[in-house]
C-alpha cells in the first residue's frame, strides 16, 4: 500500500490482476467469422457509414466502377474547402476562427458586418460566472489541463440556470458560451498548473472583449500579456485548421453517440474533451514532439539522411523513443495520399523558423517527412502511402510560437470545441434514437455454481 498525501493507493493483488488478465481475450477467427467491422472500418479502410452530416467533409477517395481509388486529401467546412478559407484570410491579412465559428454553426458566410457584429456578441461570453476560476481551478488545479478543461465543463452545469433544454436556441446559447470560455479556461488552467506544479509565478489577466479568439488566448496565456500580429494570425490559422473534421471522427462522433442518449450540453461536450485527450486522437502532436526530441538528441548530423534513417529504423523496430513501432505524425485513418492541413501548417513552420533562427530544425522535419514513409514501408514490405499529417507540423508550429507542449492537446480542443458544438445541434435536432450498434456474444455458456460448492 502506497500513501500520497491524505489519500491511500492500494496495490491490486497478483491473483486479481492475473483473472482479469486471462478473462478478457477474445479469439481473433470470430472478428473474421462474424464479419466484425473493427474499429467502425471497411476492409479497405473506408469508414462504416454510421450516419448523414451537412456540417464537415472528409474527402480521400474516389470511387470507380464499384472500387475505391484513392486521391489527395480535402477537408470542407459545409461544402466550402478549407483552403479557400485560409487562403482568403492570409491574402487579407485578417483573423478567420470566428468565421468558421459563423459558417460551421449555421451554415452560411456572414456579411462583413454580420461577422463583426457575431464577433462582439461572442467576445462577451469569455468571462468565466463569478468565483468560478478561484474555486473550480484554483481550489483544484490539474496537472494535465485536458483533465481540468473536461472537469471545468462539467461544473459549468451547475452554473447554468436551465442546463437540461434541449431546445435549438438553448444548445446554441449554450454553445455560444463554451467556445467563448474554452481559451479563457485553458489559459486559466494553465496559469493554475504552472503555479502548483511547477512552482512558477501566477497570473491571472482579465479577459477583452476587444481581441479576437486567437489574441484572447494568448494574451491570457502570457504572463506579459504580449504577442505579436503575426502569432496571433499563425495561431488563428491553427484553429481554423483543428476546427472540424467530419462527423466520424472519435470526438465529434462521442459528441454524436453521448448526444443521441437525451443528455445535457455539459456532459456530452465533457465526453469529447476525454476523446481528445487520447494519444491516438489529439494527444498525437505532443507524442510527435517528444519522437523528435528524442531524434534531435540522438541523430548527431540532422542533415546526414543514412544517419537519419537508421535512427528511425530504430524506431520502427521498438527499440527507441517508446518502443511502439509507430513513427507518430504519419499515417491517417482517412486521408491515404496527403492530409490538406499538412501543407498549410508546414509553410507556416517554414517562415516562422526562419524568423526564429530554427530553420535547422524545420529542416530536420522535412527529411524525417521525406524518409519515414520510404523505410517504413522498406520495413513493412508494404507500398502504402503514409502521409505526413496535421499532428506532424502543428507541435512545432506551437513550439515556435512559445507554447509549452502541455498546452498542445488543449488548444486543439479550443479550436474543435465548435465542430462538437456544430455535430451536438445537428444530432440532437434531427435524430430522435439513441445510437446503439451491435456486439455479439462469444462467451462459452456456462452453469451457476452454489458458493459452498466451488
Amino acid at each position: 500500500m502506497k500513501e500520497s498525501g491524505k489519500n491511500r493507493t492500494l496495490e491490486i493483488p497478483d491473483e486479481l490482476l492475473e483473472l482479469a488478465r486471462k478473462n478478457i481475450s477474445i479469439n481473433p477467427k470470430y472478428y473474421e467469422e462474424y464479419n466484425v467491422k473493427r474499429g467502425l472500418r471497411n476492409s479497405d479502410g473506408t469508414g462504416v457509414l454510421v450516419g448523414l452530416t451537412v456540417i464537415g467533409d472528409v474527402h480521400s477517395y474516389i470511387l470507380e466502377e464499384g472500387k475505391k481509388v484513392d486521391v489527395p486529401g480535402k477537408l470542407l467546412y459545409r461544402g466550402i474547402d478549407v483552403s479557400d478559407i485560409v487562403n482568403a484570410c492570409m491574402k487579407e491579412n485578417r483573423f478567420g476562427f470566428e468565421e468558421v465559428v459563423y459558417l460551421l454553426l449555421f451554415g452560411i458566410l456572414p456579411t462583413k458586418k454580420q461577422l463583426d457584429d457575431f464577433s462582439k456578441y461572442l467576445a462577451m461570453y469569455r468571462s468565466l460566472p463569478a468565483y468560478f476560476m478561484e474555486d473550480m481551478i484554483l481550489k483544484a488545479p490539474s496537472k494535465d489541463i485536458m483533465n481540468k478543461l473536461a472537469r471545468s465543463v462539467l461544473a459549468l452545469y451547475s452554473y447554468d440556470d436551465n442546463p437540461d433544454d434541449l431546445s435549438l436556441g438553448n444548445i446554441l446559447r449554450q454553445s455560444f458560451e463554451l467556445i467563448a470560455r474554452f481559451p479563457t479556461l485553458t489559459a486559466y488552467a494553465y496559469q493554475a498548473k504552472a503555479h502548483y506544479y511547477d512552482s512558477k509565478g501566477l497570473f491571472i489577466h482579465s479577459v477583452r472583449e476587444d481581441l479576437s479568439i486567437a489574441e484572447s488566448f494568448l494574451h491570457l496565456m502570457r504572463h506579459d500579456n504580449r504577442f505579436t500580429e503575426e502569432e496571433a494570425k499563425i495561431l488563428d490559422l491553427c484553429m481554423i485548421l483543428h476546427a472540424e473534421h467530419g462527423g466520424g471522427n472519435n470526438s465529434a462522433f462521442t459528441t454524436h453517440v453521448v448526444s443521441s442518449s437525451g443528455t445535457d450540453t455539459y456532459s456530452a461536450i465533457s465526453a469529447a474533451i476525454g476523446s481528445l485527450k487520447g494519444p491516438k486522437h489529439g494527444g498525437a502532436n505532443n507524442k510527435v514532439m517528444g519522437m523528435m526530441d528524442e531524434i534531435k538528441a540522438n541523430v548527431k548530423d540532422w542533415s546526414n539522411e543514412n544517419e537519419l534513417g537508421d535512427y528511425i529504423r530504430k524506431i520502427i523496430s521498438k527499440q527507441a523513443y517508446d518502443n511502439s513501432g509507430l513513427i507518430y505524425g504519419f499515417g491517417h485513418a482517412v486521408y491515404t495520399i496527403s492530409d490538406p492541413r499538412t501543407e498549410v501548417l508546414k509553410q507556416s513552420a517554414r517562415v516562422l523558423a526562419e524568423k526564429k533562427n530554427r530553420l535547422d530544425e524545420f529542416c530536420l522535419y522535412d527529411s524525417v517527412e521525406k524518409i519515414a514513409p520510404k523505410i517504413f514501408a522498406e520495413m513493412k514490405n508494404q507500398d502504402k502511402v503514409l502521409p505526413a499529417n496535421v499532428d506532424f507540423y502543428s507541435g512545432f508550429v506551437y513550439s515556435l510560437l512559445d507554447i509549452p507542449p502541455e498546452l498542445y492537446t488543449p488548444i486543439f480542443a479550443m479550436s474543435r470545441i465548435v465542430g462538437w458544438c456544430a455535430h451536438r445541434i445537428e444530432e440532437v435536432m434531427t435524430s430522435s434514437r439513441i445510437i446503439r450498434p451491435a456486439y455479439k456474444s462469444v462467451s462459452q455458456k456456462a452453469e451457476y455454481i452454489p458458493i459452498d460448492k466451488r
